[in-house]
């Protein structure tokens, strides 16, 4: 919880931080509602406002997985700063400092969350659920989030420059978010693609939140994957093992980093 202080105080001194990470988030939401909206069918409808409904979902998974890049060079940025050589000389366990950065990460995605909401809010994306379900969507989307900050949590650890650890911790993630169900009908895609798009664990937390927002189109019809047909148990059966595996293979990283 120190280690997890001590980098919520560094954003709050450089709020830029926070603020150049919510344009990314807001421009696909204006963009793709639109520019795409209207023209893009999901179910048996083609309006504005079920395209909106069905999109808002996407853009919060992919806010919450972006945020994996910023985690990786943020401790490759300590690394290299030689920030963990101090923390070597101190009687803390090995796994601290790793899990008070993706603590720290997962606040700030929740903030980012809750700024995207509004303005989703504003251009008229609106829930159908009552608000414990509402809750649910947005807790599995912060579990995903924090899943995915301990894969960049091996990314910063593996790199030598929080540039190389920018890089690095989004070229996967376009393909992840893209071939998936978050910006179109993954039913509509070519039949190897959609395979892919419903065992994606991204998938899973996009269709797991729709169905809690009720943000389904009118006619939409989920494919027969066991993923699709169980969104939320798919979702945090991924995510929880995400950061089992990728917390020991970064805390056993870190380990070996230090000696």
């Amino acid at each position: 919880m120190i280690i997890a202080r001590r980098n919520l105080i560094r954003m709050r001194r450089i709020p830029e931080m926070i603020i150049f990470g919510l344009f990314q988030p807001i421009m696909f939401v204006v963009l793709f509602t639109y520019v795409f909206g209207g023209s893009i069918q999901v179910g048996s409808s083609t309006s504005t406002q079920a395209y909106r409904e069905f999109l808002m979902a996407g853009i919060f998974a992919q806010t919450v997985t972006f945020a994996t890049a910023g985690a990786g060079a943020g401790i490759a940025d300590d690394m290299h700063k030689g920030l963990i050589d101090r923390f070597r000389s101190l009687p803390m366990a090995r796994g601290a400092v790793l899990t008070g950065r993706t603590v720290a990460d997962l606040v700030q995605t929740a903030l980012t969350l809750v700024v995207l909401a509004i303005v989703a809010l504003i251009i008229g994306w609106r829930t159908h659920e009552n608000i414990a379900k509402v809750l649910a969507g947005f807790a599995l989307l912060l579990l995903l989030g924090y899943a995915f900050s301990w894969i960049g949590a091996l990314i910063g650890l593996s790199v030598r420059t929080p540039e190389a650890a920018t890089s690095g911790g989004l070229i996967w993630l376009f393909p992840l978010t893209f071939i998936s169900n978050a910006f179109v009908d993954a039913n509509q895609m070519p039949g190897f693609l959609q395979h892919v798009a419903e065992w994606n664990p991204f998938s899973a937390t996009v269709q797991a939140a729709r169905e809690l927002f009720g943000n389904l189109p009118p006619g939409f019809e989920a494919s027969d994957a066991w993923p699709m047909q169980h969104p939320v148990w798919a979702s945090l059966i991924w995510s929880v093992v995400i950061i089992v595996v990728f917390r020991t293979l970064a805390v056993r990283k870190y380990r070996r980093v230090e000696s």
